[in-house]
C-alpha cells in the first residue's frame, strides 16, 4: 500500500485544477488494485449556485467525475513509469446508479477498483458513499491518451 496523499500530491498526479478538481485526499492506495479517496463537499462549490439554489444537491455527473478522478490516480500509480503523464479519458460508464443525494457538509468517499488494464483501455468499478452508505456506483471505461 502506498498510503495517503494530500492535495499537493494529488495535484502532481491529476491535470485537473479548480474548480474541477474533485478529490481532496487519498486515504488508501494499492497500485493495481484499488484507491479510496475523499471529497469534502462544501456550500462554496461553484455548482451549488445553480444546482439548486434553494436546495443544494451535488450533480450526479460530478459524483461520477469524482469517482473517475480517483480512478485516474489509481491508474497513474498502476501503469509503468514510462507511460505515466498521459491524459486519461472517460470512454463509457455502465451500471450507473444514484441512490441518495449528496449535499453540502457531506464527505464523499470514493472507492475505485481496477478490473482490467490493457495497453490503452482500463475498466474500473467504483462506489461513492456518505457516512458509509452508498450514494452512487458505476463501472467505468477509460483510455490512456497519446503520448503514453
Amino acid at each position: 500500500m502506498e498510503g495517503r496523499y494530500d492535495i499537493q500530491k494529488i495535484l502532481e498526479i491529476l491535470p485537473h485544477r479548480y474548480p474541477f478538481i474533485l478529490v481532496d485526499r487519498v486515504l488508501e492506495l494499492i497500485p493495481g488494485e484499488k484507491v479510496v479517496a475523499l471529497k469534502n463537499v462544501t456550500i462554496n462549490e461553484p455548482f451549488f449556485q445553480g444546482h439548486f439554489p434553494m436546495a443544494p444537491v451535488m450533480p450526479g455527473v460530478l459524483i461520477l467525475e469524482a469517482m473517475g478522478q480517483a480512478g485516474g490516480i489509481l491508474l497513474a500509480k498502476s501503469i509503468p513509469a514510462e507511460r505515466r503523464g498521459a491524459l486519461i479519458y472517460f470512454m463509457g460508464m455502465d451500471k450507473v446508479k444514484f441512490r441518495k443525494v449528496v449535499v453540502p457538509g457531506d464527505q464523499l468517499v470514493m472507492e475505485v477498483r481496477l478490473q482490467r488494464l490493457r495497453q490503452r483501455v482500463v475498466r474500473m468499478a467504483g462506489t461513492a458513499a456518505v457516512d458509509r452508505k452508498i450514494v452512487a456506483e458505476a463501472e467505468m471505461l477509460a483510455s490512456l491518451g497519446e503520448g503514453a
